[in-house]
């Protein structure tokens, strides 16, 4: 699966750009929030299916594990009872569209660029995942226990916020 012209590959390009535009397209703010996770979860099946698993492993654990289902709460929480009614796509469809257009191809040029500079062959790391995850639950656990008592302290902090909110409104 390591080809990236095989079909599996366009499928997931399909997959991620899909996601991505719908995340920019959609006017209801849970929606955008949703398509982004399916444009996480398709770069992460991209990168594994490129052979980079540590790349594809982090994107599902940070991006969908902790940051797109923060995000979906976050909103969850926060969002009014009045969601608004009639259009699906936003006002500004064009501008999102222009925007990850230019977006778009100025990565594609540097990608272009950059194919002729790039050796033919690599050599494969040395690093596998299994060190990784070994550095970290062992040489690095005391940093990896603040981040997640930090991001337990965020979380708990918006739902008290979220709360608090809720609470005047009524």
């Amino acid at each position: 699966m390591g080809d990236p012209l095989s079909p599996v590959f366009y499928i997931l390009a399909g997959v991620t750009l899909g996601g991505g535009l719908a995340g920019v397209l959609l006017q209801r703010t849970v929606h955008c929030a949703l398509a982004t996770t399916v444009a996480f979860a398709g770069l992460a099946m991209l990168f594994l299916s490129l052979d980079a698993q540590f790349a594809g492993f982090v994107q599902f654990l940070i991006y969908i594990g902790a940051v797109a289902i923060l995000v979906i709460f976050a909103i969850l929480l926060t969002l009014s009872g009045g969601a608004p009614r009639g259009r699906v796509f936003s006002h500004y469809w064009a501008a999102g569209v222009s925007i990850a257009a230019v977006v778009f191809a100025v990565l594609a040029s540097a990608l272009l660029r950059s194919r002729a500079v790039l050796p033919h062959e690599t050599a494969v790391p040395a690093v596998t995942v299994r060190d990784i995850g070994n550095a970290i639950v062992g040489r690095y656990v005391l940093p990896l226990e603040i981040l997640a008592l930090l991001l337990t302290a965020a979380t708990i902090g918006g739902v008290i916020i979220a709360v608090l909110e809720t609470g005047r409104e009524k």
